[in-house]
């Protein structure tokens, strides 16, 4: 080797480890890719809601940091169900990386718009049932998530209304027939009351404006007390929907404890919050590359009871201590 490209050979090897020691820190200071994550609900659509506080604390918990390591794409039908086709539609454009589903109703209009966009199921109620996975082990398609079981509260709920109401002999079940889950929920309550002697009288809801009208009707045939159904519609309206029946002279009876919170006489059922926060650990998976498909349903292990004295001595109603013992919350 002539002199002149032994140098030449000699300084490129010296600058090799240089260049790939500046490489390397340009990389480490290169911003990691920012995921985008859909997250439909069927009311309003608001990071101050606590079910997506849970989901928040779950992406904290797996190391993910919002704004930094992701960002939310809100997406809301706002009380109308025939409005989730569109909003899953909108997502779609925007090119997330996996949507977040907050309500059962959601799920199968955007499977509709998608079959490859991951879809991760915060709260559902049967998706076996009704169609939507093909088993709870092996879901099969782009949806998986979390299932509630608020098909499987009723006897408890009817319970907890008969300590309140001893002589309980007819129960409302307010419910949005437009919510795949109504049918199913409509017959464990029925099941349920039929048992112990109490009748069902079915109170159909699709939007706001339906609410009092259908308290003012159930109040006039004597209906002594009201079974909320878990929905979309029902979750944002929970404030307005205490309000009525407390107007109307009528305890409910919620599956989560924030329609406690907002005024109802009691919720038993499965923790939200902390139903989104484990759907984060599905969003976790398949940002790390899992399929969908490949992850198994989980179903819920956290319930409460929640009772609100202040509705009860608004309702002229003494709750017994047995009960108020029991709860895992009271409020004053």
């Amino acid at each position: 080797m002539r002199r002149r490209d032994l140098i030449a050979f000699l300084g490129g090897a010296a600058i090799v480890p240089v260049v790939l020691h500046v490489l390397a820190a340009t990389a480490q200071l290169l911003p990691a890719k920012v995921r985008r994550i859909g997250f439909m609900v069927g009311g309003k659509a608001s990071p101050a809601e606590s079910p997506y506080n849970g989901f928040a604390k779950g992406m904290r918990e797996h190391g993910y940091t919002e704004g930094k390591d992701f960002v939310i794409e809100w997406s809301s039908a706002e009380g109308r169900y025939g409005g989730f086709s569109a909003a899953a539609q909108e997502l779609v454009r925007q090119n997330v990386d996996v949507i977040v589903l907050s309500t059962m109703a959601a799920i199968r209009p955007v499977q509709q718009v998608t079959q490859t966009v991951p879809i991760v199921m915060a709260y559902s109620t049967d998706p076996v049932g009704v169609g939507v996975i093909d088993s709870l082990s092996n879901p099969g398609g782009n949806v998986t998530g979390m299932a509630g079981l608020s098909d499987k509260n009723s006897p408890k709920q009817i319970e907890l209304m008969l300590q309140v109401l001893p002589k309980l002999s007819r129960i409302g079940a307010l419910g949005n027939p437009d919510n795949p889950n109504y049918e199913p929920i409509l017959r464990s309550t029925e099941i349920a009351a039929r048992t112990v002697d109490v009748a069902v009288f079915p109170i159909p809801a699709r939007k706001k404006d339906e609410l009092e009208i259908a308290f003012a009707r159930f109040a006039e045939t004597g209906g002594q007390a009201v079974k909320v159904f878990s929905d979309g519609l029902f979750f944002a309206q929970r404030a307005h929907i205490a309000d009525l029946a407390i107007r109307y002279r009528l305890p409910t009876i919620w599956v989560q404890r924030e329609c406690a919170e907002a005024g109802g006489l009691m919720s038993y059922g499965e923790s939200l919050s902390d139903l989104f926060r484990r759907a984060a650990g599905f969003v976790d998976k398949i940002l790390k590359g899992a399929q969908p498909r490949d992850l198994p349903i989980e179903q819920s292990t956290k319930f409460e009871l929640v009772v609100n004295l202040r509705t009860a001595r608004l309702l002229g109603i003494d709750l017994p201590l047995t009960l108020v013992a029991l709860a895992d919350q009271v409020i004053e």
